[in-house]
């Protein structure tokens, strides 16, 4: 069997714990990352991001440095839409033990092993849904506030009155923009511009989205995560290029 390699990620104590199956990891990861899957994690496999060992018989065993860079990737991909090239040189960049770009994410913590307590760190509730109080204070609103980004359509609920932890990040950007007297009835534009962006992705995707084959859906919601941060990237460019304008020479 292959000697792991080495991961920056965990350390090397790490790549001696017990080793977990891919269904194990599946668990492991669901709870912060609800979309994963046994494809996707496969596929980032494939494209090089995570190095599991192989038993005799072919399964693949995976450590908890394993673990910890398919948490760096995962969460790379949701709360900075990074293309898994960029994802792939910064974890090459923290194996060599070289530093990171302001902008790039920390790395991912160890996670406990399997059945132990995980503490009371703070982790947006864990991805459970919360309710209008727990979500007001995470995101740093006001209760009115709240309900004008729900009434302009930024935020909504469940079917029981609860909203979703992976919509904290819109609320808290709607609460740094009210700090500054953009109040959520003047985001609407926002939220407009964002359906159609999605609908022209939606276009490009949604063929190979309809695939019976994991492996397709998997390569497609890649390739929206690489249109995403692409459109992130334009949308960026576009208002720097306005601000400039408008500071004049």
């Amino acid at each position: 069997m292959p000697e792991p390699r080495e991961s920056a990620l965990g350390g090397a104590a790490a790549q001696h714990t017990p080793r977990l199956t891919i269904g194990e990891v599946l668990a492991v990861l669901r709870d912060d990352f609800p979309d994963v899957t046994i494809s996707k994690i496969r596929y980032l496999e494939s494209e090089d991001l995570v190095h599991p060992q192989r038993t005799p018989s072919g399964y693949r065993k995976f450590s908890t440095a394993d673990v910890s860079r398919l948490r760096y990737v995962l969460t790379a991909q949701r709360d900075h839409y990074l293309p898994l090239k960029v994802i792939k040189d910064q974890l090459e960049a923290l194996d060599r033990g070289e530093p990171l770009p302001a902008a790039a994410p920390a790395p991912a913590a160890v996670p406990p092993p399997v059945g132990t307590p995980a503490g009371d760190a703070p982790d947006d509730d864990g991805g459970r849904p919360l309710t209008a109080e727990q979500f007001a204070r995470a995101a740093g609103l006001e209760p009115e506030q709240l309900a004008d980004c729900v009434q302009f359509g930024l935020l909504a609920t469940d079917t029981d009155g609860r909203y979703p932890a992976a919509d904290l990040p819109v609320a808290r950007a709607a609460a740094g923009l009210a700090r500054h007297g953009i109040e959520p009835r003047h985001l609407r534009v926002y939220r407009t511009g964002v359906e159609r962006e999605a609908g022209l992705v939606e276009q490009l995707v949604a063929p190979v989205l309809r695939a019976r084959s994991e492996e397709a859906r998997a390569r497609a919601t890649e390739k929206l995560h690489e249109l995403a941060a692409l459109s992130a990237q334009l949308h960026n460019a576009l208002l720097q290029s306005r601000l400039r304008d408008l500071l004049g020479p």
